[in-house]
């Protein structure tokens, strides 16, 4: 056992006696320890019921014969970070999670992990380590919440509640309108309730091999979140026993296959951060060019919050992602011989699956669209690539032109935005948001929910190097590479320059001439950082471009 190291011999006796400070017995010791991350905390409503997660995995370990020692792990709520410098603090916490896990790991010697996460950049993050320390491992997220009602029955989310602010400020709605939402948008714990970024990475953990079938819908609420928990206790001692390790399932075919359900569910725009940073880990390289190709060849079977009004609850009742992969397999659109944490394949996973309800989860001959839910486009406003969710951008926006109104951060953006600033065929620029520029990327749910909410979401066009919320809608285009402070031709972008946008075509293009731009780069200068201290500077510093995964050097 890898604990060997710091149990076993004679030289091991001062580890042992620490142990026993802990109050564990021979016996326990003399099992395989198996490390429980577990990402609870009291700020984010994804993760305040994962103390009973834990409980439950820790039974699951016990009764299959190891001992569980548990450890936490970070997450920030994106929703509680955003509109305010927080939300620079949210996608580094990534590598800090990472970071810090292969710390406790490798100190610590596990034979190995149950992983715990729930929010947006936590999952990702324990996903980077668990391929980073290729210790076997197994997923079980706290789960999603449920959605919420409105006093007159309509359901509802927090994608929803951004948006009722906008339509505060358009004067379409009144304050009683905004405490409605306010007081039901988000009714129980849970990662929030539509398919944003959260409920996007745990449905792609059941699609890339690790975790079990319902982690990423089952709600957060119900009891069978903690039948899967001890569930998933159980199975790291099988993982263990036959020393099944994550890059053994995290196959370039795994990343293949996460990156077709993607495409089928309609999964946030940050998936196209997340899966190449993991397959990075794991010493694998996943480009955004293969993302179009996927994308082509993969019909949108999902229009979940919110592309649509269907939400988590409603496609665990259809049967869950593994419903959606039984579609896929309709047109051998997977590779199912991969090995799963199931210890079996997913071919063997998917034998008696069924798809519950078509309304929920169209079958794969009657999707919404013969393309998937997101689009990588390319031009010269764009050369290495920007990512859109094309499933929830109105038919009418789907190709647009339109002049620029360049903003140099988000502040600025959505001062405009709620001053009325901005009028239908727009296309709002916000740069020096990357991941160096920022730093950190900031999320723009604040800035495309208020031209929603105004009214503008079916006229007006955004573009950032920054990104956006999984519960972003509308012509909201994003990652675009290389980002301003890098140099990149957004940084050149003037007031009322023309922009064109063909999402269909995948192409993204700044109507100015190559000379003219030549003239704009060599009057160029970059600003001067806006955080020059502590671990945001020294992110700058190391993390590399969007269409690269924002991974650090």
């Amino acid at each position: 056992m890898l604990s060997d190291a710091i149990k076993v011999g004679v030289e091991r006796a001062p580890n042992r006696s620490l142990l026993y400070a802990l109050g564990y017995t021979e016996e326990e010791l003399s099992r395989p320890l198996i490390g429980v991350v577990s990402s609870f905390n009291e700020i984010v409503p994804g993760h305040m019921n994962i103390d009973k997660i834990a409980d439950a995995v820790k039974a699951g370990i016990r009764a299959a014969g190891g001992t569980p020692v548990m450890f936490p792990a970070i997450a920030v709520c994106d929703g509680i970070a955003m509109g305010h410098v927080g939300m620079k603090y949210s996608l580094v916490t990534r590598d800090l999670i990472a970071d810090s896990t292969e710390a406790m790991v490798m100190a610590h010697q596990f034979d190995g992990l149950v992983m715990i996460p729930n929010c947006d950049k936590n999952v990702p993050g324990l996903l980077m380590a668990a391929a980073r320390l290729n210790v076997p491992a197994i997923f079980v997220s706290g789960g999603p919440m449920l959605a919420g009602h409105l006093k007159d029955g309509r359901r509802t989310c927090l994608s929803h509640m951004f948006e009722a602010v906008g339509a505060y400020k358009a004067g379409t709605l009144d304050e009683k309108g905004v405490l409605d939402y306010e007081e039901n948008a988000c009714p129980t714990c849970g990662s929030c309730s539509g398919m944003y970024t959260a409920n996007s990475m745990n449905c792609l953990c059941e699609a890339i091999g690790m975790a079990l079938p319902g982690n990423g819908t089952i709600p957060a609420v119900y009891s069978a979140r903690l039948r899967l928990a001890k569930h998933a206790g159980m199975q790291i001692m099988d993982l263990v026993k036959r020393n099944i390790r994550p890059r053994d399932i995290m196959t370039p075919a795994a990343f293949h296959n996460a990156e077709t359900v993607d495409m089928a569910l309609g999964c946030s725009t940050n998936t196209m951060l997340h899966l190449p940073a993991i397959a990075h880990e794991a010493g694998l390289e996943i480009s955004l060019d293969e993302s179009n190709a996927i994308s082509a060849r993969t019909p949108n079977l999902c229009h979940l919050a919110p592309a649509g009004d269907t939400f988590m609850e409603d496609l665990d009742l259809a049967g869950g992602v593994y419903a959606v992969m039984k579609e896929l397999t309709k047109k051998d659109l997977l590779d199912t011989s991969v090995l799963t944490v199931t210890g079996c394949t997913m071919e063997e996973n998917l034998k008696d699956v069924k798809n519950l309800n078509e309304d929920i989860i169209r079958p794969i001959d009657r999707p919404y669209s013969l393309s998937g839910g997101i689009a990588v486009l390319k031009g010269n406003l764009a050369p290495d690539g920007c990512v859109v969710k094309q499933s929830a951008v109105a038919e009418g926006m789907m190709k647009h032109e339109g002049p620029a109104r360049v903003f140099d951060s988000e502040d600025e953006a959505i001062a405009a935005i709620y001053d009325k600033q901005i009028h239908p065929g727009d296309v709002v620029v916000i740069r020096y948001e990357g991941p160096k520029g920022g730093p950190g990327m900031r999320e723009m749910l604040n800035p495309t929910s208020a031209i929603i909410g105004m009214g503008l979401g079916e006229s007006v066009a955004l573009i950032t190097d920054g990104r956006f919320s999984g519960a972003t809608r509308g012509a909201a285009i994003g990652h675009v590479s290389p980002e301003a402070a890098a140099g990149g031709n957004i940084a050149l972008v003037k007031e009322g320059d023309i922009i064109s946008i063909d999402i269909p075509n995948c192409k993204i293009h700044l109507n100015v001439s190559d000379e003219e731009l030549n003239k704009r780069r060599a009057a160029w200068v970059c600003p001067e950082p806006r955080i020059k201290t502590g671990y945001l500077a020294r992110y700058a510093r190391l993390v590399t471009s969007a269409d690269k995964g924002a991974v650090l050097e």
